[in-house]
């Protein structure tokens, strides 16, 4: 039986996929920064539930120790666990630009080194990297987040090359608006109100929130995305998953930059 290591599990889309593939016949090692809080993965047949947070290298280690003794094996990881910076990048605090990029970046390359040598024994494996459409298509407000998740694309383009010849496939998921309580859990808008120029951007962009989630995937859609793309076989990368992602991604296929600003800037309402 195939096992799958899932950062992130305690809602959203890794709960909806460490459920997915459970129903599969998979073995899911659930990992979240508070196990202790979970109710419903706990309750189910080949899932193990553990503490993981990508900012504790000790809590990394010891995840991946508990699932290799309880299922033997790692066949698949899904790194994602993440964390969304939106607001004027002057006015954020260094220690929450830190936070990004920490959990969204540092945080997956230190999962994903701890898991290379089991799959690398193994000559086989998939590590799945969750992106964003936010890392091809960027809004503003969001140059920490986009920054990040342009930098796990890149990360897991170049990363192929080198563990193609070793059996292991990189795949990224890339989805649109998921429904999740990413908002209320995961989101971090900071703004200081005091310096007026970034006001008007400011509250566009908080208006446009709300209308952009209330037309929201469920997680359930993102999860067989995610199945698809470790079961299939293929050298492909890329998976578009669900959310609005390929209307979100057709903003910038085959058009300048230029363009591509005025179309982001008349969806959001914002003076051309």
């Amino acid at each position: 039986m195939n096992t799958i290591m899932i950062t992130g599990s305690s809602s959203g889309i890794g709960k909806a996929t460490a459920i997915y593939f459970q129903q599969q016949g998979w073995n899911v090692i659930a990992t979240m920064r508070k196990p202790e809080n979970e109710t419903e993965l706990t309750e189910l047949d080949n899932v193990l539930v553990t503490r993981l947070d990508v900012l504790d290298q000790a809590s990394i280690d010891a995840a991946v120790a508990a699932g290799i003794e309880k299922f033997g094996r790692i066949d698949a990881l899904l790194n994602n666990a993440g964390y969304g910076a939106y607001g004027p990048l002057e006015t954020f605090p260094m220690e929450n630009i830190r936070r990004q990029w920490d959990t969204n970046v540092l945080g997956l390359i230190a999962v994903t080194q701890a898991v290379l040598p089991r799959m690398r024994a193994n000559k086989s494996g998939v590590i799945a990297n969750v992106s964003s459409v936010g890392g091809q298509v960027t809004f503003p407000l969001g140059a920490l987040y986009h920054g990040t998740k342009f930098a796990v694309e890149g990360l897991s383009e170049s990363l192929h090359y080198e563990l193609e010849p070793l059996g292991i496939k990189v795949k990224i998921i890339e989805p649109g608006a998921i429904a999740t309580d990413f908002i209320d859990r995961s989101f971090d808008f900071y703004h200081d109100e005091s310096i007026e120029e970034y006001q008007p951007i400011v509250q566009k962009m908080l208006s446009n929130f709300e209308p952009i989630m209330d037309t929201a995937s469920p997680s359930s859609d993102c999860a067989e995305v995610i199945y698809n793309a470790i079961t299939d076989g293929t050298p492909r990368m890329r998976y578009l998953a669900a959310g609005g992602a390929e209307e979100f991604m057709a903003l910038r296929e085959g058009v300048d930059d230029a363009a591509f600003f005025a179309r982001i800037k008349e969806m959001m309402g914002l003076p051309a």
